[in-house]
This record gives structure tokens, sequence and C-alpha cells, in this order.
């Protein structure tokens, strides 16, 4: 009986699949007296079309979910930090496990992506241990613990989990975070500026980008409204605008100066976004600077402030690079910090900071850790915040208690404060002296992970560039790849002004390595420079200094 049902619907199919494509013959209708009497027509049909697994075949030869079917907004939104570069040298990088000697170089060399424990970087032994012993809590009932572990790691571990739901970083937690840990960092952020905390302004977050989402995803209500952004920017911004229909409104950092930020300039892209019919909701300010390392003085911030205030946008302040200071006249000022200093209380303006533990000297990327303080909200606002909030339910709980930790390190009298400050002293001034390059077209990095040189490429590069349907500093970075296996991201993916080239290159692979990177950067560029008749003396390529 099933097998005569399924022929039977098999053979409905196929008919009417038959029907369909004979109707599509406009001299052969229904309504035709000849058309039921002269079937003659058919026979022009292929043959297989009689089958009825060829009729499945028609029915499916159009896939249901085409790039051109795609989400717009997606098609829209770029992230340079993992394009094409780096999907290139993933496949240079399983050749050379394939067929070793089969390039110029052993191999790959990521200097794309702040990701320092990729690179070599040890976590911090305090943060680690804390962690096992809240993983794995069995281990505090185990007398060859104390032997294994710190005394404060374990009593610190210990009050992790009296705070947590059950005992268990497997379940979930309130969507803020747990309470006890943004007391914590609300603790840490008040040591740190000088001015009370709130945890409940504290969202933990899966690391900085989730916050960066959710308050484009709040902000953003058509592509008529917009975010000054400043041009460098981390692509994060700009994809995450993308992504919720809005519109980036650039304002441009002045090389020239350091990277400078002018408010002439802000105001002078706001007015140029206004007359666009563009709404501007909020201003983006990265400091420390990422793609470019600038760390804004006081003076700067107090203007930026005053600037967003007398506009009214909310101000969103990444400060995920606050301990990455190398500069001994340069110090991180939070913007909270300046609000409060310059009068401007919690209701005064709307200011969003974030902070993560993949950056500064933890670098735990992977563990997602961090946060967002919200202030100058009104109560309804907020109820929209921990909804949208609510919809992922909470952030992951090991990031959630090393963001903790971070902002609430070991004290002085602890066992494990001696290892803890020797291991981030250790990791600090071993960035510091990566991050001193001399050259002719670049700027020391004053701050956060890396460097933008300016290349000046010659008009022969560029047209070949054009030739292959690339940008100009795309080309090279390819080129340059190709050639030595060391990967940065082009200075396109990040914004510049138009006519200028760069590339983002981080300082993180270890010291051991920075001659071999200097070596191949230099040799490259001066036979990149020589295949297009241009020559530039040697005092023109970057050097390294440590």
């Amino acid at each position: 009986m099933r097998k005569f049902v399924g022929e039977r619907a098999k053979r409905l199919i196929a008919n009417n699949t038959i029907a369909s494509v004979v109707k599509l013959n406009h001299h052969h209708t229904p309504c035709s007296p000849n058309y039921y009497s002269n079937r003659s027509h058919l026979r022009r049909l292929p043959s297989s079309l009689y089958s009825p697994i060829s009729s499945y075949s028609i029915m499916a030869s159009t896939p249901p979910v085409t790039v051109e079917s795609l989400n717009p907004k997606v098609l829209k939104c770029e992230y340079a930090v993992r394009g094409e570069i780096v999907t290139v040298a993933q496949k240079l990088q399983q050749d050379l496990q394939e067929n070793p000697g089969s390039h110029p170089f052993e191999e790959i060399l990521y200097c794309n992506i702040g990701n320092p424990q990729h690179l070599g970087q040890k976590p911090i032994t305090f943060f680690r241990e804390v962690l096992a012993l809240c993983d794995h809590p069995v281990l505090l009932d185990k007398n060859e613990t104390m032997g294994l572990f710190s005394a404060d790691s374990i009593k610190r571990a210990s009050s992790i989990l009296d705070q947590i739901p059950g005992r268990a970083t497997g379940a979930y937690s309130h969507s803020q975070g747990i309470k006890g840990l943004r007391d914590t960092i609300a603790a840490g952020i008040e040591a740190r500026d000088g001015f009370p905390a709130d945890p409940n302004d504290i969202f933990l977050t899966d690391g900085a980008s989730p916050g960066v989402h959710m308050m484009m995803q709040l902000l953003i209500r058509s592509e008529n409204d917009g975010i000054l952004c400043p041009i460098p920017q981390y692509p994060l911004y700009s994809a995450s605008i993308a992504l919720h229909g809005g519109t980036l409104v650039r304002y441009y950092l002045d090389e020239a100066t350091g990277w400078g930020l002018e408010v002439s300039e802000l105001k002078k892209q706001l007015e140029a976004a206004k007359e666009k019919g563009i709404t501007v909701r909020a201003l983006v300010a990265i400091n420390p600077g990422n793609p470019t390392g600038q760390v804004l003085a006081e003076e700067n911030q107090r203007q930026i402030v005053d600037f967003c205030k007398e506009e009214g946008l909310v101000l969103l302040a990444d400060e995920v690079y606050q301990e990455n200071i190398y500069a001994p006249d340069k110090k991180f000022h939070s913007f909270k910090k300046i609000c409060r200093a310059m009068g401007y209380g919690e209701k005064d303006i709307p200011l969003v900071s974030f902070q993560s533990v993949s950056k500064g000297y933890h670098g735990e990327c992977g563990k997602r850790g961090g946060y967002m303080e919200v202030t100058g909200f009104s109560s309804e606002v907020r109820q929209q915040f921990y909804k949208v909030a609510s919809v992922n339910l909470c952030s992951n709980i090991t990031g959630q208690i090393l963001a903790s930790l971070v902002m609430s390190p070991p004290k002085v009298g602890d066992e494990s404060y001696d290892a803890y400050m020797s291991e981030r002293d250790g990791i600090l001034e071993s960035l510091a002296r990566r991050a001193k390059l001399r050259r002719c077209e670049l700027q020391q990095s004053r701050g956060a992970m890396y460097l933008f040189p300016n290349i000046r490429l010659p008009d022969k590069a560029i047209k070949a560039a054009e030739d292959a349907k690339k940008a100009a500093d795309a080309y090279y970075a390819l080129r340059l790849l190709d050639a030595t296996g060391v990967v940065v991201v082009p200075g396109s993916g990040f914004g510049q002004v138009p006519g200028s080239w760069h590339f983002r290159c981080t300082i993180l692979p270890q010291e051991d390595k920075i001659p071999a990177i200097v070596s191949r950067l230099t040799d490259f560029h001066k036979q990149f420079m020589d295949e297009f008749h241009i020559t530039y003396k040697a005092a023109r390529y970057i050097l390294w200094k440590l």
C-alpha cells in the first residue's frame, strides 16, 4: 500500500511539472481545441522530463538561499581584520604544513590582530589559578590543593563561588552579570577614577564587542541615524553600524599631529551630516587609539565631553587599551573621570564606557570577558538596555570572573602579589620596548598594541593595484604576505584620508622574533619600490629600536 501511494505521488508531481513547462509554450495552451488531441509538441521536451527524479531536480535547481537573497546589511558589512588577507594566510599556512619549503618563509607571522597569547604571551598565573578552582571546585576540598595553588587564589575562588547561584560556572547568571562580580568591578572603577561607581550601571559582556553591538542596536533606528567615528577606526564600529542599518559619519584624526582629534573637525562633520538629513546619535572615542596608538590629552577629552553635551550626543568611550600606555608623558584618564571632574553628574551626560579582558597586560582574548558601564540614561531607557541584554540570557561566566579579577588583582600582602607584579610589569615593559619604532613616516606608538605606518606608494604600484582590482595598500599587504609570510591589515580597512595608504601591524610578536620581522619588512619594501622604479634610502625604511 505504501509503495502504491509513493509511486502515485511521484507520477502526480511529474505530471504537474510537465504541465507547468508546457504552459510556457504559447503555441499550445489548454484552451486550444487541439491541445488534448495533438500532443506532438510534447515530443520536443527532453525525455528525462518525464522522470520523477528529474522533476525533483528541476524544483531544487534554484537554491533557497543565494548571496543576492541575503540581508543587504550583511553584504554591506566588512571586517578587514579577518578579511581576505587572513584567508590567504591560512591557505599559505596549510600549504607550508603539507609541502614544507614550498615558500620563501617557514612560518606565517600573524601581525594582523591583537591576539597576545596566540603570539606567545603567557597568561597571568593568579587569574588562571582562580579560574581553575572556580571551574572545578572539588579541588578546594583536596589536601594537595594548598601545595599547588596560592592561598589568595584559593580564598578568591571560594568567595566568587559563594556569589554564583548553585556555585556552578556552567549555570546562567543574571542578564547583567553576577551581582557580586559587578560589585567588585564597581569598586575597581571607583578606585581607578576617585568617583563613585554603581554596580547596577554595569553590564558584563562577552568582550567589548557585544556591548558595542548592543548600543548600535539601541541607538540606530534607520539609515537616517548616524554615528560619529574616528578615521582611522577599529572596523568593529563601521561593521556594527552597517549591520544595524545606520550611517557611519567620519571624523578624521590628524596624522601630522600624532593622530590628534580636533573639535573643529567634529563640528564640521556633524554639520555636513545634518545637511544630508542625518541625525547623529552618538560619538565614538577610542582612547588609547586603535589602530593609531595615540593617547588623548585631558584637555582634549574635556573638549570632547563639552561637544557631546552641547550637541546632545551619547559618548561611546572605547577604553579597552587603558593599561597599554608606553609614553612616559602620557597617562590614561577615563571619560567618566573627566565628566565627573568637570562637574557633570549621573544625569547630565549619557556615557557608555567599554572595557575588555582581551587587551591590557592580560590578553585573555579567548575567554571573552568584558563590561560596559552605562550612565546618564533614564530608568525607562535602562529597562530597554536590560531587555536587550536578557535576550542573550547572560555573558559567559568565565569571562565575568576574569573581568572582576582584572579590576581587582592581588594587593600588597597577598601571597600572589609579587609574582603578579613581576608578570604584569614584564609584559608591559616588553610591549613598551616593542612599541619604540623609528622611521621616517611612522609615529611611535604611545599606546594600544599597534603601529599604523604611512606607506608612500608610487603611481605605477597604484596602477598595478587597480589592474588587480585591489586597494593599493591591500595589494601591498598581499604582496608582503606572499613574499615574507607576515600578515598585516591594509589601512583601507580602517579608513584613511583619501590618497594616503597605511597598514596596521601589531607589536605583539615575541621580542626574539622582532628582528626577523623587521628584516623581512625592510627587504620586501626595498624590493617592492625597486620593482616599481622607486628607490628610497635605508633611513626611510621601518627600523625597530630595541
